[in-house]
């Protein structure tokens, strides 16, 4: 073998050796580039999970925060309307309370409720009182009972209210005391329920 024979064997082998080092170089970065960009894309992914969770539990937070404003609206609404409802109600029980004091079934009322009360009292001393709306029935109802009727100082819309002071005892027939407590302890229920 010649020496320019063996120069160009040499180069060939270097040359080749050359070429598989750097394959094996550029196979060994590409796998370190491939495995980081794997990393990358896995990094990013859990990244992206993460921004996605803390944006979902942000956006239901805030959606509950609304929904407890529109909540609280709507119940602010609802009690409000309630109320008118009721002082409509009880404006209506009232005018009807009025009108049926302007009844003969009213004179019929305040005479059983008189006997009621002067049978309770039994032989014990009793004072009748009348709401002063009613000064025009009084003497009719003495009349009608064998009993002293008084007008009140104050207004109770109708009835009677009697007082038997040995027994320290309050009769009240008053439609303001019903009125009065009807008014206090009226709720809405809703109403049935419809199938």
């Amino acid at each position: 073998m010649t020496i320019d024979e063996k120069l160009s064997h040499f180069y060939d082998i270097t040359v080749e050796e050359a070429h598989e080092k750097a394959a094996a170089i550029l196979d060994e970065h590409k796998a370190a580039l491939e495995k980081m960009a794997e990393e990358h894309k896995t990094l990013s992914e859990e990244n992206a999970q993460t921004q996605i969770k803390a944006e979902t539990a942000s956006a239901r937070r805030e959606i509950n925060k609304a929904l407890s404003a529109e909540q609280l609206t709507i119940k602010r609404d609802w009690t409000r309307k309630q109320n008118q409802l009721k002082e409509k109600i009880f404006s209506e029980v009232k005018g009807l309370l009025e009108s049926f004091t302007k009844t003969p079934e009213y004179e019929n009322y305040l005479t059983a409720k008189i006997k009621e009360a002067l049978d309770f009292a039994g032989n014990d001393k009793i004072t009748i009182y009348l709401s002063p709306e009613d000064r025009s029935l009084a003497e009719k109802l003495q009349h009608t009972t064998g009993t002293a009727i008084q007008l009140a100082k104050d207004s109770f819309l109708g009835g009677i209210r009697a007082t038997i002071p040995q027994k320290n005892i309050l009769i009240d027939h008053s439609f303001a005391g019903n009125f009065e407590a009807a008014y206090k302890e009226f709720k809405f229920d809703g109403g049935p329920e419809h199938e």
